[in-house]
């Protein structure tokens, strides 16, 4: 009978320990962004690097735990989208424009904070590779 008691508590200490790791890297911080103009590379890294990832590539175990696949800021075609078109996927959200899993942030930033934020997504394909 004992081995059945100590069996529910060993699980619970694993539990808890995936649980206490989980948080660690949850909350740990992020590589640096490619150096770009201010505010928008500290807005990148406050609302968007979590999923596109710090460099913009959009690979992230963060946004792999939840299934997302957020778009590369840094492919070759970002250069055909219009300013405004990326102002409004900001503002709105992806759910508009099939791209379901970005949120909006229209009620969270300010116009001229979009504003800055699609000039630093404009450097993100030309940045290094190396981000610093």
């Amino acid at each position: 009978m004992r081995l059945g008691r100590a069996l529910p508590w060993g699980m619970a200490v694993l539990a808890l320990g995936l649980a206490a790791l989980l948080a660690v890297l949850i909350l740990s911080p992020l590589p640096p962004s490619p150096r770009g103009p201010e505010p928008g590379r500290s807005l990148f890294r406050a609302h968007c690097a979590g999923c596109h990832g710090p460099d913009g590539r959009g690979r992230t175990w963060r946004a792999g735990l939840f299934f997302l696949r957020p778009g590369d800021l840094t492919r070759s075609e970002m250069a055909t989208l219009s300013d405004r078109y990326l102002g409004d996927l900001i503002r709105q959200g992806g759910a508009s424009y099939g791209k379901p899993g970005m949120p909006a942030f229209g009620f969270e930033l300010t116009e001229a904070e979009v504003d800055a934020l699609v000039r630093y997504l404009r450097i993100l394909p030309r940045a290094p590779r190396d981000v610093g």
